[in-house]
């Protein structure tokens, strides 16, 4: 897996956002058969201040949030048809340290796992899933529990004995 990564945070380098980034986003596209070396991502390891005003821009919410994606531009099967021996840009992630430490720490979460939680929902967001409608949220939280299942990290969504969306 291609994933060129900007750290506008110095703290994501102790837990290694690349290497987690690596290890999400490759696993998500192998579950799809898909081959991760022939497929590159974006990402952006910041801190809330930074993802509050892209939530802003891009989002018109106020306020922090943990992952934003944005798929390339066109629909999936036209940007897979790239060029030939390029890797084919999926598009781009920005992940929120503060946002991410807070959360794992009040669901009891190694943060860890929940950073590749975090970076294989929106790697799934790049494939064209997504949570709007109760049905589509269902299949994609599936999709999410199998795919870290497989990476050795228990259900997401279930912590502290209750039950949470993202």
């Amino acid at each position: 897996m291609s994933v060129e990564v900007v750290l506008e945070d110095a703290r994501w380098q102790e837990p290694g956002l690349e290497a987690l980034a690596d290890r999400a986003c490759g696993t998500v596209l192998a579950h799809f058969q898909m081959d991760p070396q022939a497929h590159a991502v974006s990402l952006l390891g910041c801190d809330d201040a930074r993802i509050a005003g892209l939530n802003r821009q891009f989002r018109g919410k106020d306020g922090p949030t943990n992952v934003l994606s944005w798929p390339a531009e066109g629909d999936f099967p036209a940007r897979l048809a790239g060029m030939e021996g390029e890797p084919k840009e999926l598009g781009d992630i920005a992940i929120a340290w503060d946002t991410c430490e807070r959360e794992a720490r009040e669901q009891g979460k190694r943060f860890d796992d929940h950073v590749t939680h975090l970076l294989v929902h929106a790697c799934l967001h790049l494939l064209g899933y997504d949570h709007i409608d109760p049905d589509d949220a269902a299949e994609m939280e599936a999709l999410e529990v199998e795919i870290l299942g497989g990476l050795g990290i228990s259900d997401p969504y279930i912590y502290k004995g209750e039950e949470h969306g993202l």
